[in-house]
């Protein structure tokens, strides 16, 4: 990753790769909600409100919004980080963390593996503070 992205600071090529891993997540919640809905009613207006979604799509639809409940925390970290050029050591420790853990916990959620999520969530979080401690201290 670091090669790729020309002298940026970790933090940055991560935030930039969250990006595409953001638009994964709409991928994948999309395409679930389109195959237990049909294209039809997904190109639609939907003025008769949500359809009831299959568990795929329930499942999808959940990531994604734990995905954007903790996102703009990595997103605020990350630009903090390099704003104050505190880049590096425990805070790029801290991006990896929260990025890699963020593309396991996807597949952990459509598979619906219990408890294991739940801790690689903790572990995403996890991943935050050591940014906010870097920014701190």
């Amino acid at each position: 990753m670091e090669a790729a992205a020309a002298g940026l600071p970790t933090e940055m090529t991560l935030l930039g790769w969250s990006v595409i891993l953001l638009i994964l997540h709409i991928i994948v919640q999309s395409g679930a909600a389109t195959r237990e809905t049909g294209l039809d009613y997904n190109a639609s207006p939907r003025d008769e409100g949500n359809k009831a979604w299959g568990v795929m799509a329930g499942r999808s639809s959940r990531a994604l919004k734990n995905f954007v409940e903790t996102y703009p925390a990595f997103v605020a970290m990350a630009l903090a980080l390099a704003v104050t050029d505190k880049t590096g050591g425990l805070g790029a420790l801290g991006a990896h963390v929260w990025f890699w853990a963020r593309i396991v916990y996807l597949p952990l959620y459509l598979f619906g593996i219990p408890y294991i999520r739940s801790i690689v969530w903790m572990i995403s979080v996890g991943g935050i503070l050591l940014m906010l401690w870097t920014l701190f201290f």
